[in-house]
């Protein structure tokens, strides 16, 4: 799976870490829905950095289709929202 990071770029992630990131992709959406400014901030940057480490990045000018787009890590509450589905940031 290509993930993107806006802002930074994209990287190859094995479908297997789907299911850790998916766990910290819920406490995202619990905090966004409690209005948790600061768990929020917290657990966005904690999933960013998990994809960082798990995923092969792409050389920069590569144009791979990403599957899945994940918001800068300094997106805002708001933004975030508006980039959510039912699922959160991370289907599944």
């Amino acid at each position: 799976m290509i993930v993107r990071i806006m802002g930074e770029g994209q990287v190859r992630l094995a479908d297997g870490h789907l299911t850790e990131l998916n766990k910290l992709d819920d406490e995202l959406l619990t905090e966004m829905e409690n209005g948790d400014g600061p768990g929020f901030r917290r657990t966005l940057q904690a999933l960013l950095t998990r994809v960082r480490d798990l995923g092969d990045p792409l050389p920069d000018d590569s144009l791979e289709p990403s599957e899945l787009i994940l918001p800068s890590p300094d997106a805002t509450l708001e933004e975030v929202r508006e980039l959510l589905s039912d699922d959160g940031l991370i289907p599944g």
